[in-house]
């Protein structure tokens, strides 16, 4: 507030710049002590304006700038991209170091776990393969647990593939015409006797076969017959002569060693082998989704079968469906698996076929005999499904609407309206099962027929001999 005299350097009064006073009083007293001021922060004029104190203007500007007091502070630098690389690369390079030596030492704790499971599993087994591969890993041990190589070692030559000759009837421009062919199924090989190698399947596979031939696991094919046919349970036992089985296949088959059905939970592994799609001996491996699965077959049959979702296609019918000790628990029914959905494959329980097989493979073994010397009930007839047997109340069979006069039923003590269920104690449910059983009958053959006659408003059960006529030329469906 006040000038030095440039001259004396003494206080000038008259150089008073206050505007507000026009009169000051000075008192002159001792100076005091010089007390070195502390410095104060560098201004430009023009950055205090005038008749506003320092404090003020200080506020003022941190609170518009909120930076510095510095007027133009000094642009930073800006740090060049190849400055951040590096900087970027060198803590990837830290990371990985890091990284790498915890994941060395989780790799090296897990691998030990692994081991000693791996010792555990191979312990518990009762098949040789599984679990016997070593295992260094977590990787490797899900592979030991599921190696089945053991399990179709011990299964594989008890399987067989069978293949059927089919003749058939297709409308051409020119009437009807007869066409061969082929189909095609596996089997299990359950027993001998003393002259045959007997192989349960399904009735499916054989049913209305002209011939049929069973590969072995040498692929060597040999003819094969029909020993006997249920068509309710949809079993079929099948002979082949061991005569014409080489000692060289006999040595490579096995028998097939049956397990218990009713033992079985669901979610245990299985593995199925048969003869998928003609292709020859196949295997696909899964569980057990169900038990006592209620299925309707084509022909309105229920059945309560097993259910896995181990692929079971076309031709793996008759095929074996093992426990993991390779033991059969089921027979494959690939009939049963709907093209619109995957993973339901069906199989008949082994312990309910056991009794069926038993009496089957008991049969005296057929052959087919030629359309001139086949035999014939003369009779017209018609199918009850398992439908009307449901609406109306009657047994599941061939309905008797009409017996022809003079033919060998008419000789018999079978009525109209009795509905067969048997034929030579083998279960028939349609007029297809009846006719195929005619085809290993000759003329003048004496066969049981079991049928269910209504007698006081219910069905009774009856067995009548009856022997068979030579078959006629007749146009309409009549056995």
């Amino acid at each position: 507030m006040f000038n030095e005299n440039e001259d004396t350097g003494k206080l000038n009064p008259e150089d008073h710049r206050n505007e507000e006073s026009t009169t000051t009083d000075f008192i002159m007293r001792d100076p005091e002590p010089e007390v070195k001021p502390e410095p104060e922060p560098e201004f430009q004029q023009s950055q205090i304006s005038q008749n506003v104190p320092y404090y003020q203007e200080q506020q003022f500007q941190r609170t518009a700038d909120q930076t510095s007091f510095e007027r133009d502070p000094k642009p930073r630098k800006k740090r060049g991209f190849g400055k951040k690389a590096a900087a970027l690369i060198s803590s990837a390079l830290v990371f990985g170091v890091v990284a790498g030596s915890t994941m060395v030492g989780i790799n090296w704790a897990a691998g030990a776990y692994s081991n000693s499971r791996s010792v555990d599993i191979s312990k518990a087994e009762t098949v040789s393969s599984p679990g016997t591969v070593p295992a260094t890993n977590a990787s490797n041990m899900t592979v030991a647990t599921n190696d089945v190589s053991g399990i179709v070692d011990k299964a594989m030559p008890s399987v067989v593939a069978i293949t059927s000759k089919v003749v058939y009837e297709s409308q051409t421009w020119y009437g009807s015409m007869q066409r061969e062919g082929e189909g095609s199924g596996s089997g299990i090989i359950v027993g001998k006797n003393d002259d045959e190698l007997l192989i349960v399947t399904n009735n499916h596979v054989v049913q209305g076969a002209e011939a049929l031939k069973v590969t072995f696991i040498d692929q060597q094919p040999v003819d094969a017959a029909i020993k006997g046919t249920d068509a309710e349970s949809d079993l079929a036992v099948i002979a082949v002569p061991l005569k014409n089985i080489s000692a060289e296949t006999l040595s490579k088959i096995a028998m097939a060693s049956l397990g218990n059905s009713d033992n079985i939970k669901v979610g245990q592994g299985v593995v199925t082998i048969g003869n998928a799609l003609g292709y020859g001996q196949s295997v696909t491996v899964g569980y057990i989704s169900a038990l006592d699965r209620s299925v309707q077959t084509e022909d309105g049959t229920n059945r309560n079968l097993l259910q896995t979702d181990a692929a079971i296609n076309p031709g793996n019918s008759g095929g074996a469906l093992l426990n993991m000790q390779g033991e059969v628990i089921g027979i494959n029914s690939a009939k049963y698996s709907s093209t619109e959905v995957e993973g339901m494959g069906y199989a008949i329980p082994i312990s309910k076929a056991q009794t069926i097989i038993d009496n089957l493979m008991t049969k005296t073994t057929r052959s087919q005999v030629t359309a001139a010397d086949q035999g014939y009930l003369g009779i017209q007839c018609k199918n009850i499904d398992a439908t009307t047997s449901q609406q109306l109340g009657m047994p599941q069979g061939v309905f008797i609407y009409k017996i022809v006069e003079g033919g060998a039923a008419s000789k018999s003590d079978i009525r109209e309206k009795d509905i067969i269920t048997k034929f030579d104690g083998q279960s028939i449910k349609t007029y297809d099962d009846l006719t195929n059983m005619l085809k290993y009958y000759k003329g003048g053959s004496t066969v049981a027929v079991t049928v269910q006659s209504l007698e006081n408003g219910k069905y009774v059960e009856r067995s009548v001999n009856i022997t068979l006529g030579s078959r006629p030329a007749e146009t309409q469906p009549q056995s």
